[in-house]
């Protein structure tokens, strides 16, 4: 029996193989070789399909629907996973299972499971099980977010917690967030009355602060170019987009997805300018004798990995290629993350005005008329904190985190989950049931002014980053920067949405979850004093 997800699936599939079979006219030897495997390949696998579901219900695997052998909704379904795994889950339960191709996939949908998962027993579930997307992305997975929990992996995530993302380095890299905010507080003032891309904005001035934090200047002064925005939405783009050999490995020798050919493409943009700044560093080192000067009583992060590289005895072992991954990992996850959310909190602002007041009022009180945001206000404005929990909340960034793989056969539920099972674990799902929220569809900020909200995963309603040690290590430098960014563009501007443009709160699946139409608006003067802007 195929299941109704089976049924659009299959017809996607084809309508994708199809196409691939048409447009592709330079290969159509090679496609009619492939299709001439595949087609046999998925007939077996068919068949192996209904055998394993004929003997589920006398194992302990979670239950699940049945269907095609690839039921690919990652491959072929430009679906909202996370509202099709909520709905599966009211069928199912709060722990169901899908066999996608050769390998078994597990979604966990309750915090208590997620606990389980996550916390109890974190050191089974801590492994990866990298697509090919991640891997070209990664340089072969060498950098901390796709690498399993090995020996390497803990010393690459304390040596990049310990150099960039600790209290001590980010208040080292204070000035850099204070020029590039302002900065950008100036640039919309000459946009009075424009509209004004939201998320471009915050993106261009987190890039701008990570670039700097990397290797000492921002990227309108040597960086990743002007075009890395268009580059990084391809690649997470991509990134949500998994290859049918993700799903059946042994086809992992066919290129049958141009997916794979364009990472490599955004690589080809990317590689060399990493390896342009890594070469001219290690020769403005080499021209030294002390070696590179520290700037404000710190070294950059490229300027620790070359050092690191070059120590024989250095705990971490290091060379170029592990360079780029770490610095590729950091550029990628704190833009991308940081600049959606900057766009979702603007835009339920702007879905409810009197929220927007209440925060403004309390940047007024905070802050004053006659002054501009300072980093060291930020903590006052605990509003406008509850307001960013809130969204994350509604719009947690990755709705199903980065799934993990358990190095041994373990129980979840009373299920059993076996060795290298794909789990994901349901934050968007976790962050609307009513059983954990009162009016959960409600947006709401009041309800995280009481208690203790953070985002360490203490909690387990609520894991915008995470939890256990896979959790995001870059909450410090998010948190600030999202927080800063927002207060400044709240306390200097109205904003009012265009007239002529339709408004809507509908997201956009992926590796990230965006909002599906771009945020505009138009800012007008909110300070007296037009000093306030320079």
């Amino acid at each position: 029996m195929i299941s109704v997800l089976g049924y659009n699936v299959y017809h996607k599939m084809i309508t994708y193989l199809s196409w691939w079979w048409e447009v592709d006219n330079e290969r159509d030897g090679l496609a009619r070789t492939i299709l001439t495997i595949v087609v046999p390949a998925l007939v077996f696998l068919w068949y192996k399909w209904l055998l394993f579901y004929t003997t589920k219900a006398a194992t302990s695997l979670p239950p699940g629907p049945y269907g095609l052998p690839i039921v690919g909704y990652l491959p072929f379904l430009g679906s909202n996973l996370h509202e099709i795994f909520t709905e599966m889950a009211h069928k199912y339960g709060p722990i169901f299972s899908l066999q996608l191709g050769s390998k078994l996939h597990v979604v966990v949908n309750s915090m208590d499971l997620v606990k389980v998962v996550a916390r109890d027993l974190d050191h089974i579930f801590a492994n990866r099980s990298t697509p090919i997307t991640a891997s070209l992305l990664t340089y072969g997975g060498l950098d901390v977010a796709w690498t399993d929990n090995k020996t390497n992996w803990r010393n690459m995530r304390k040596l990049l917690v310990s150099h960039v993302m600790n209290n001590t380095n980010l208040n080292a890299c204070k000035s850099f967030r204070t020029h590039e905010v302002r900065k950008t507080v100036n640039e919309v003032y000459t946009k009075i009355g424009e509209k004004v891309d939201i998320n471009k904005i915050a993106f261009d001035t987190e890039l701008n602060v990570v670039t700097s934090m990397l290797w000492g200047c921002s990227n309108s002064d040597e960086g990743v170019g002007d075009g890395f925005r268009e580059v990084e939405f391809k690649i997470i783009e991509l990134l949500g987009s998994p290859n049918i050999s993700d799903f059946l490995p042994w086809l992992a020798w066919f290129d049958l997805q141009k997916r794979q050919r364009d990472m490599l493409r955004q690589l080809e943009y990317v590689d060399p300018v990493f390896d342009n700044l890594i070469e001219k560093r290690i020769k403005d080192n080499s021209s030294k004798l002390d070696g590179a000067a520290e700037e404000d009583g710190r070294m950059d992060f490229l300027q620790i990995l070359l050092e690191l590289k070059d120590q024989k005895d250095a705990p971490t072992s290091l060379n170029l290629t592990q360079i780029k991954a770490l610095l590729m990992e950091v550029i990628v996850a704190a833009t991308d993350t940081t600049s959606t959310m900057v766009e979702w909190v603007m835009a339920e602002l702007l879905n409810n005005l009197d929220v927007m007041r209440k925060v403004q009022d309390e940047l007024t009180e905070v802050i004053g008329m006659n002054n501009i945001v300072e980093e060291s206000d930020l903590h006052k404005l605990s509003y406008l904190d509850a307001v960013i929990k809130e969204t994350f909340r509604i719009h947690p960034p990755l709705p199903l985190l980065i799934h993990r793989c358990p190095e041994e056969s373990s129980k979840v539920g009373g299920y059993t989950i076996p060795k290298d099972t794909i789990v994901y674990m349901n934050v968007w799902a976790i962050h609307r049931d009513p059983n954990n929220w009162t009016n959960p569809l409600e947006f709401k900020p009041e309800r995280f002014l009481n208690g203790k909200w953070d985002y360490n995963g203490n909690n387990v309603k609520f894991l915008p980053f995470g939890l256990g040690r896979r959790i995001c290590p870059g909450i410090l430098l998010g948190g600030k920067m999202l927080t800063y960014i927002l207060a400044s563009l709240l306390h200097s501007f109205e904003w009012n949405l265009p007239k002529d443009d339709e408004f809507e709160l509908c997201d956009e699946f992926g590796f990230v979850t965006k909002k599906m139409k771009s945020l505009v608006a138009i800012p007008s003067k909110r300070l007296p004093e037009e000093t306030l802007y320079c």
